[in-house]
């Protein structure tokens, strides 16, 4: 992954920098060898005082509060809603351009929903604050729509989410660690973060249920690819589940299309060639993207491209991404270095 423009921020913020999302955005500008000149550690008073490591040197995590803003350039909110509800205004207020993680402004008139490689472009002439970064579920289908949708155009989606605990955050992760450890040995281990057993177990039902039946996670899938893909009369119907894995999202992907799609050697090489997308499909030799393959990966993946022979012009495919990754930090990273080479070009 290249960033060209990150460096030209010289100071940011990150809101949520203990949580799993923020330690994976640290360790993406690790990995990259990205230095911030003034990088502000920001986070509950639970973790004020520790240290992490970024670019070779201690960083002190920061208590958020009313001047935590101050001479910031730009922030990255990975927190609660009522955290970011009650601070990313401060943060605007204070001058930042704000790219936010969080459900809270996604649908809002006059935030850009961004995935860089498809509608970055609204990046160029923006000139507001605040800047929201897609659900999880929905920024890797997004990616594997929107090839599809420019060379056949779209009808009808029909998702169904296999998401996995770290979608939760870290106390998720450690409540399938905790169960399975403990159901392995013969024992029990308390279920706190989800309303069921999460190992060996998996749960049909992601947020709360909304009045017609559909989950909150389900709906936000089917507004923001609405939104992302500019189709506000598309077909959506999503089915989130959550299972127990510890990283990656995979989605069965049904697709009718407005024209007939070609032959799959052509449909694979349209979507291998869409930038973030890489294609995995000889499953007649076992290969096929996996939890294992997509974890710590940049890539969405897609496997499993075949035809669906029961309705006309329809694909089934079965796509992987990393959600904390390209589904969460890596996405905000972009966003930030898409809108700072527009600015840089201007």
């Amino acid at each position: 992954m290249s960033f060209q423009s990150l460096e030209g921020i010289q100071s940011l913020a990150l809101v949520g920098a203990t949580g799993i999302v923020g330690r994976e955005f640290l360790s993406i500008l690790n990995d990259n060898r990205i230095k911030i000149p003034r990088l502000k550690l920001l986070a509950s008073e639970l973790s004020v005082g520790s240290t992490l490591e970024v670019a070779e040197t201690e960083l002190y995590v920061e208590e958020l509060n009313e001047a935590s803003f101050d001479g910031v350039e730009a922030a990255f909110f990975s927190a609660p809603a009522n955290v970011t509800r009650e601070y990313v205004p401060r943060a605007v207020e204070a001058g930042a351009i704000v790219v936010d993680d969080s459900s809270c402004f996604r649908l809002e008139r006059g935030v850009p929903l961004i995935i860089p490689e498809i509608n970055g472009a609204l990046l160029k002439d923006f000139e507001g604050r605040i800047i929201s970064t897609p659900n999880c579920a929905a920024t890797p289908i997004a990616m594997a729509l929107k090839p599809l949708q420019e060379r056949y155009g779209i009808r009808r989606v029909v998702a169904t989410t296999f998401q996995s605990v770290s979608g939760a955050g870290r106390k998720a992760v450690d409540e399938l660690s905790a169960q399975t450890a403990a159901l392995l040995n013969g024992k029990t281990s308390p279920t706190e973060v989800f309303p069921h057993r999460i190992a060996f177990n998996c749960l049909p039902l992601i947020g709360p249920a909304l009045d017609n039946g559909d989950s909150d996670e389900e709906t936000k899938v089917v507004k923001e690819l609405r939104k992302i893909l500019e189709l506000p009369s598309l077909l959506v119907s999503a089915t989130c589940v959550r299972v127990p894995t510890f990283c990656g999202h995979g989605v069965s992907l049904n697709v009718e299309l407005m024209k007939e799609p070609d032959t799959l050697d052509v449909v694979s090489e349209l979507l291998d060639s869409f930038a973030g997308v890489r294609v995995v499909d000889k499953p007649s030799g076992g290969i096929y993207a996996t939890n294992v393959e997509a974890s710590g990966g940049d890539d969405v993946f897609v496997s499993r491209i075949r035809r669906d022979y029961s309705l006309s012009n329809g694909l089934n495919m079965w796509v992987m991404t990393d959600n904390l990754r390209k589904g969460a930090a890596l996405n905000a990273l972009q966003i930030l270095d898409t809108l700072y080479t527009y600015r840089r070009m201007s």
